[in-house]
């Protein structure tokens, strides 16, 4: 029994369950942004409208959007031409829109204004005469797009701390560091401090890179996990912010498991659990974890409590073309 949330038999014999739902979850205001350009776009144009990439890693969202009339491609090369193609949220190499504009085609550009602004530092950062070293996963698509803002190997990518020692520039090289917006607050401030030791002289962002909302959604699965025995992640297995919210509820001491609808629950995993955590990654709507709440309760007695950490007032403007 936990003693901050006393759970007593439950009236009609089944389990008590305390639920303890993290705050901040869920979309943030960068896939708030990216979806509502896909929707404006539809009843702008007109079905269809093809989307390069997931506009956002979640299937109920991309499912969702299908319906309306939206296309999801992986390369501009499977666009016709005549029709309006939105870029997703994890930002597209330089290429891309330039092709897109060469193919005469019209384009929204559904980039996070975070994930942006690291792509300007990397501009920055290059015209400074840096050689870039960049915290981030191999094959992310941010990462892929990050790397396409600059000339190819103006910039080195590291995912680790051993990553770091195996870098080959001199001590006194001119070197900048920027990091992928969605990664782990923890792991990456070790992998910062490890190449500031190796690099006294090397150049930090401005500010930090990582976004409010993973920042966010981190430090409220710290408030619940080190309670709960179970914490369930509702998000995408190609989400690296749901990942690292995983991660984070694992080294909190609590079992951890990602899932992407209620559906995949196994009521088994609720054997010996008296307290859940439950959060959701940033592309993960908040209906799917009203949906998981329901699933619970047809097989224990729900407690809820909801765990503010932070308070999300982010907004971000839309492209011009769609503006009102």
């Amino acid at each position: 029994m936990n003693a901050a949330f006393p759970n007593p038999p439950g009236a009609d014999g089944r389990k008590p369950l305390t639920l303890l739902i993290a705050a901040p979850r869920g979309f943030c205001a960068g896939v708030d942004r990216a979806i509502e350009i896909v929707e404006r776009a539809l009843s702008r144009y007109g079905a269809p409208v093809y989307v390069r990439h997931e506009i956002v890693h979640n299937r109920y969202v991309v499912d969702g959007l299908k319906a309306k009339g939206a296309i999801f491609v992986e390369e501009l090369s499977d666009v016709p031409d005549g029709v309006p193609v939105v870029f997703s949220a994890h930002g597209v190499p330089k290429a891309v829109p330039a092709e897109a504009t060469a193919r005469g085609l019209d384009w929204l550009d559904a980039t996070c204004p975070l994930v942006s602004k690291v792509h300007r530092q990397a501009e920055r950062q290059l015209e400074s005469g840096r050689h870039i070293i960049f915290v981030g996963h191999k094959g992310h698509p941010e990462v892929i797009g990050t790397f396409g803002q600059v000339p190819e190997g103006a910039m080195t990518l590291v995912e680790t701390v051993e990553d770091v020692a195996s870098l080959n520039f001199p001590t006194d090289a001119e070197l900048a560091f920027l990091t992928q917006t969605t990664l782990s607050v923890d792991d990456t401030a070790q992998i910062v401090e490890a190449l500031k030791a190796r690099f006294p002289h090397i150049a930090a962002p401005k500010a930090e890179d990582i976004c409010y909302a993973t920042s966010n959604r981190q430090a409220a699965v710290k408030a619940i996990a080190p309670q709960s025995q179970l914490v369930l992640v509702i998000g995408a297995p190609n989400s690296s912010n749901s990942l690292r919210l995983v991660e984070v509820a694992e080294r909190c001491g609590a079992s951890a498991r990602l899932i992407q609808r209620a559906s995949e629950i196994d009521p088994a995993w609720l054997e010996g659990v008296d307290t859940l955590g439950l959060t959701a990654g940033a592309s993960a709507p908040e209906t799917l974890v009203r949906e998981v709440v329901d699933a619970l309760a047809q097989w224990r007695d729900v407690e809820e409590h909801t765990l503010v950490t932070a308070e999300e007032k982010m907004v971000f403007k839309l492209p011009r073309q769609l503006a009102d």
